[in-house]
Formats: structure tokens, sequence, C-alpha cells
């Protein structure tokens, strides 16, 4: 890797003292001058794109993410007898939302006195029919078993999860690879042909080939404050939607709360979620963490009018939000921490506890489970041959657009990469090795490395705080009405076809930025376009215009996909079908 650092002719000092101190910052920001670097809007790359090496390697299952999902997956996938390669943009269980996680469910029949079917409707029931009931009951059939192997791993004997994660991969001798930002699925013939990124601490592209890909790379957001969700900025969708995948379920909105005294310190707020070791929950169904507290404080002006999931705080105003009646008692209260239960002890949630709540930090995030890529079966399986995904990656519809089981988001997470991988293994066997062209290769390489040539244009820093501001505010993400759901549609598109092309950076770290800016961008438009088709409200969608369930016309998912003229398409799928 080779450096370079050119020469500006002028230093730092004396461009200061001619921009005329603070005053000189705020015109330099206007003008997209990063004082640190002092440039114009020029690259100034250090490293030279040129030199950058090639490396390439060759598996039956590629699993791209390290997280729960990720873990099954190159397990089950090793175990059905495909040679497995695993490859994160973090580190073995510490990326994404895994370290957060604390609690798991087990669906146990000797201790549950709800029947498996009951269970099931009554998820339903409370996701307003929004889940697609297959993946519901394959989560709680096979939890107990996911939670029995995790337990024999040292899953529970800590707050961290490296060791336990690490014990089944080391004792099966499969490859992992760190540190690597996938930014290409690779298509060949129809087919699933591999993946490409390049890595974070060394200046190397790589290619994988692979007869068989399984995204297990997380959900995301907009880099939000407070809320650990700041690396998943939905690559693996975006990646997939490029080649064709369908994707689904971007009008709904988590709504973790921060604290409003410190509300960025995403430590300060749930350290009590990061710190405490994992337990076990049993059955106990809500529905939560719709957008009540978003209403009350859109429509009191108070923006700490938030409380706990499903709890109310203060006076309620009418209106908002509907609850099904069969959930409003057993709304959950003050108790234990989100992921508690029989098995980990209670106390306040962390992040909600000697403090008022705000909205905002978990922005761009949909429910677990209800968004990513469509699947065609209960295998995880997507609209591209040999490309399957699990955990958040795929829009199952598991629990629907609502919270309705505490520790399900984790329980399913490991089921799915577990399934999934053992299907893509399946898959694997009746391939033959992909071969990819020597032009797609070199094609992939330029669309990694562009940002590192471009001469000048914008600091993917910059472009993600315009972002942020477009989509952040309570009144475009959670209280939603048309007009100005339209009005922040322009911005982004603005930022699609003139800032998304001219993303500049200058060494590895803002080349991450750079491609992780244009996936939240166009996260953001497919948010925007489905929150504007969807004219109801229900669960986690809620729309001012269109205040009501409209269960008529929108008993239906929506799914996403690109056209063949290259514009975002979308279309509705029927609750409880499979896509045609």
């Amino acid at each position: 890797m080779t450096e370079k650092k050119p020469s500006t002719g002028v230093s730092r000092r004396k461009f200061m003292a001619l921009a005329g101190g603070a005053a000189g910052f705020a015109a330099m920001a206007a003008m997209g001058i990063s004082a640190g670097r002092v440039e114009c809007s020029v690259n100034l790359p250090e490293i030279d794109p040129e030199k950058v090496t090639t490396a390439e390697s060759e598996t039956d299952v590629l699993v791209v993410g390290s997280g729960i999902a990720g873990l099954f997956a190159a397990v089950k996938g090793h175990d059905a007898g495909a040679r497995v390669l695993m490859v994160s943009k973090g580190r073995l269980g510490a990326s994404g939302q895994t370290p957060f996680a604390k609690g798991i469910f087990a669906y146990d029949p000797a201790r549950e006195k709800l029947s498996l079917d009951a269970f099931v409707d009554t998820v339903s029931r409370s996701a307003m029919g929004t889940n697609n009931p297959v993946f519901t009951r394959q989560m709680a059939e096979h939890s107990l078993e996911r939670v029995k192997e995790l337990k024999a791993w040292g899953f529970f004997d800590s707050p961290l999860y490296f060791d336990a994660f690490s014990r089944p991969i080391k004792a099966r001798g499969i490859a992992v690879m760190e540190r690597i930002m996938i930014t290409h699925l690779i298509k060949e013939n129809g087919r699933i042909a591999g993946a490409a990124g390049f890595s974070i601490d060394e200046a190397t592209v790589h290619i994988f080939k692979a007869k068989s890909v399984v995204l297990c790379s997380g959900a995301g957001g907009f880099k939000p404050n407070g809320f650990p969700i700041c690396d998943l900025t939905h690559d693996g969708t975006v990646m997939a939607y490029r080649i064709g995948a369908k994707v689904t379920g971007k009008e709904w909105n988590d709504g973790h709360p921060g604290q409003a005294v410190n509300a960025a310190a995403c430590y300060d707020g749930w350290h009590g979620m990061f710190d405490r070791k994992p337990g076990r929950t049993g059955v106990e169904v809500h529905h939560d963490l719709g957008v009540e507290e978003n209403y009350q404080a859109y429509m009191t002006g108070n923006p700490l009018a938030g409380g706990l999931p499903g709890q109310s705080r203060g006076k309620r105003i009418a209106g908002g939000p509907y609850r099904p009646a069969e959930f409003v008692e057993n709304a959950r209260r003050p108790g234990p921490p989100p992921g508690g239960g029989p098995d980990s002890g209670g106390g306040p949630p962390p992040g909600m506890a000697g403090g008022s709540p705000v909205g905002g930090s978990s922005a761009g995030m949909a429910i677990h489970k209800s968004e990513g890529l469509v699947p065609i079966n209960d295998k995880g399986a997507s609209t591209i041959p040999g490309l399957y995904a699990a955990g958040d990656a795929l829009g199952s519809y598991m629990a629907g657009a609502i919270y309705t089981q505490i520790g399900s988001s984790l329980a399913g997470s490991a089921v799915q990469g577990g399934i999934a991988a053992e299907a893509a293994a399946a898959y694997a066997k009746g391939q033959a090795t992909p071969t990819i062209p020597k032009s797609k290769r070199l094609q992939v390489q330029e669309e990694i490395l562009a940002p590192l040539k471009r001469e000048r244009g914008y600091g993917p820093a910059w472009v993600t705080q315009t972002l942020q501001g477009i989509m952040i505010p309570n009144f475009i993400l959670y209280i939603k009405k048309e007009p100005l759901l339209t009005a922040a549609l322009a911005y982004v598109e603005e930022l699609r076809d003139h800032h998304m092309p001219m993303l500049r950076a200058a060494d590895l770290h803002e080349l991450r930025l750079a491609h992780e800016t244009a996936n939240m961008i166009v996260n953001a438009e497919m948010k925007l376009r489905a929150s504007i088709m969807r004219k109801e409200s229900r669960c986690s969608h809620y729309r001012l215009d269109y205040p009501e369930p409209d269960t008529q016309n929108w008993n239906a998912w929506i799914n996403i996909y690109k056209g063949r003229d290259g514009r975002m398409k979308l279309e509705k799928q029927l609750f409880k079908n499979w896509p045609s």
C-alpha cells in the first residue's frame, strides 16, 4: 500500500487566519470545505488506488455477517457438509446488534401453558395479521434446540460473546475473515456467483466465488445516536436489491428510545444491556414499540413525551395509533429489561430509567425480522437462485410489524441462520464452482474504488448528516403524511442522483463510509416510497392522513424491486402468500 499526501500549498494555520477563525469554520462547512484536511471539495487520497491489490477466495457457502444468525449459518452449513467461509465487516460476536441482545426466547412445551398453535395465533392477533405464521411457528419450534446449543458453548456465562461464538467455529475449523466490507453481490447466468468487497485495514479488494451466499448482515438505520445500530446500514439488503432481489418491510419503524440526558451516549443509556449476561425468556405476547409515544410528542409539542414501550405517561390525548384491545391491559410495564426473563433477573430497563426517554435513536430501522429480502419459502431463499438470507437481513415477518415477544428476535436469528445455511449447502451440492469473468471482476473493483479515484466530491460524513436531517424528524419517519413524505423524497432523490455519484474518500475508513452512505440513501428512498404507498395506519406505521387500519385494501406486504429501467418499483404481496 502506497500513501500519497499531496500538498495544498496553504497551511491549515494560514488558511484559518484568512478564513477568520470561528466564522471561517462555519463558512468552510457551508462550502463543503474540511478544516481538518484543508480542501474545498477536493479529494486528497492517502492511498494510491492503482496500488490496491486483489485477493480471490472460493467456497461452497459464503456467510456474510458474524452475529448470531451468521454463527448458526456457519455452523449448520458446515455440519451439512459444505465448505463454509464467514466474512464480516466487524468482529465475530461483537458487531451489529448482537452484543446488545441479552434475552433469547425458548418455547418449551413442558414449561408453557400456551400451546404452540395458540402462541402463533396470539402473535398474529397482536401483529394485526402482518406476521408470516410460518416463520412465527418455525422460530418457536426450533428455539429450545438453539438455546441448548448456545448453553453448551458457554453463551450464558458472559456478557461478551466472542468466546462462546468462537468455540463451535474453532472446533469445526470454519474460516473467518473479519473487517472486510462486502459491497457487491455477483450474479452470473441468473444465479448467485459470489461477492466482493474490501479490507478496512489494508488496501486489498477481495473477490469471493461462492456456489451460494447466506446474508446475515443485519438491518440498519441512518446512523442515529443513542442506540447500538450505528455500524448497520442495510448493506446486504441494498446489495441484493441491486442485482434484482425483492426486498420488503420498509414502511415499518423501530421505536427504541434514548435518554434525554446525554442522548447521544449509547453506552450511558444502554450499558445495562451490554454489561449483563444473557438470559432466557418464555411466552409473553405483547404489542410493543409502536408509535404511541411519537404521536403524543407530536400532538403536545413535548419531545420528552415518551415512555416505556407500551406504557402511557401523563394524560393521554384522543386519537393516535390503534392498539388491539386484547393487548391494552398486558402492555409491558416497568420490570425486566428488554430481553430479560425468568432466568435473567429484574430491574428497570436500561436506557429508560433515571430520565425522560427521547425518540429517534433507532431511526431508519424497522421492527426486527420485518424488513429485508423477500423469502420465497420457509428456508430463507430469495428471489435470486443461490442467495439466502436470515435474521434481520430476511423480511420474514416472523413477528409482523410490531414487537410481540421478548427475546424472539435473537431466537429467530439463530433459527433462521441454521435453516438457511442448510438449504444453501444443499443447493451448493448441485452447483459447479461459478466462473466470474475478468471483465466483471474489473468492473466490480472499479466500482469499489471509485470514491478513492474521484478528484473532487462530497464527503460521506457530510452527506450522512444531510440525510439524517431529512429522515430522522418525528414528522417524517414516525408521524407521516403524504406532503411531507413527498417533500422528503425529493431531497433524497437529489442525494441519490447528484451526491451519491460524487461521494469521495481519502482512505479506507472514508471508503467504508462512502459505501455505507450510498446504502443509506437507497434505504431512505425505499422507506419513503413504501410509506407513501401504504395508505393506512397499522402497527408501527402511522399516517395522520390515513389514521385507521384498512383491512379491505391493505392486508398485504409491500415488496420493492429494481425495474428494467433501473427505477424502484413497488408491489403488494397478500398476507400469508408467497411471492409470485
